[in-house]
């Protein structure tokens, strides 16, 4: 998809918003760069799962639904693996903003992954998201399971994936 001219919205927690970095993320570069409007929704320690008003799900509840929203990018975040929320809970909440996106805002639909970290829970809500793909329509960016991805430099890691 050419981005130039499109408005993506993001969806995420540290990660998304950059909070090792100044608040500086990929959305920011990928905006600056591609000359696209960015809408990071974006709150460091918070969970797919909706169980609290900062969740995921609560937040996008809250993004104006007039919005012209051309991509729809979503991080599987962490938190949830490191809170040791419900697996059931984490499901519930992908489940249903893939449902609210699609019938909300009609655009293409992304999630991304973290790398990969010594963790039972997030490679069971990885596993989780990709056999979701076979039922839904959706796009995975799998930083998970990617080699590259493991072996970049620690500072890059701590700079842009934490």
């Amino acid at each position: 998809m050419e981005l130039q001219n499109k408005t993506i919205l993001f969806l995420g927690s540290s990660v998304t918003r950059g909070s090792a970095s100044q608040d500086t993320s990929f959305v920011d570069i990928i905006r600056d760069t591609c000359d696209c409007t960015c809408i990071k929704e974006a709150v460091s320690g918070t969970t797919l799962a909706d169980i609290d008003e900062r969740s995921y799900v609560s937040r996008l509840k809250k993004v104006d639904t007039s919005l012209p929203i051309d991509l729809f990018v979503c991080q599987l975040s962490t938190n949830d693996a490191a809170q040791k929320v419900d697996l059931a809970k984490t499901e519930a909440a992908i489940r249903f903003i893939l449902d609210y996106v699609k019938n909300t805002f009609h655009c293409p639909i992304t999630f991304y992954t973290g790398t990969y970290f010594e963790s039972k829970e997030y490679a069971q809500m990885v596993a989780l998201l990709l056999s979701l793909k076979a039922e839904y329509d959706f796009e995975i960016l799998d930083f998970y399971n990617d080699k590259e991805m493991t072996e970049i430099d620690e500072e890059t890691y701590k700079k842009y994936m934490r």
